[in-house]
């Protein structure tokens, strides 16, 4: 049972607004290490440099979007084990099955509250507080 203050999270998303909600909803959780990236090349720039416990993103961004990421992340040893909660707009059972396919950990979809987000993490790490 990890606190939430021992685990570090990657907010990747294209637009702001968003990254600013889940951040702000991680804070509000207790979670103190939080980067963002804006889309999914920065997010595995910055992973290689600076390992996550959790990876949170946005499924549709520009250059690589998020199943790429997935797949490039579930591709690379070192940050293949990193949890992966997928955030998007659309929950149709397509892109869920490939996300699946590819080793996501949870979903979570737009818009959403601080209790889901808390819910879609404990699915992953267990209790978080």
């Amino acid at each position: 049972m990890p606190a939430a203050s021992a685990i570090s999270v990657l907010v990747v998303d294209d637009q702001m607004t968003i990254r600013s909600l889940v951040r702000t909803g991680l804070q509000q959780l207790g979670f103190k290490d939080i980067s963002e990236a804006a889309d999914g090349e920065a997010a595995l720039r910055h992973l290689l440099t600076k390992p996550a416990h959790l990876i949170i993103s946005d499924y549709n961004m520009p250059k690589l979007d998020g199943l790429g990421l997935l797949r490039a992340v579930r591709s690379h040893g070192p940050i293949q084990k990193t949890a992966f909660i997928m955030l998007t707009g659309r929950a149709d059972a397509d892109l869920v099955q490939r996300a699946v396919q590819f080793g996501v950990n949870n979903y979570l979809v737009k818009p959403f509250t601080v209790q889901i987000l808390k819910d879609k993490i404990e699915g992953v790490f267990g209790p978080i507080s």
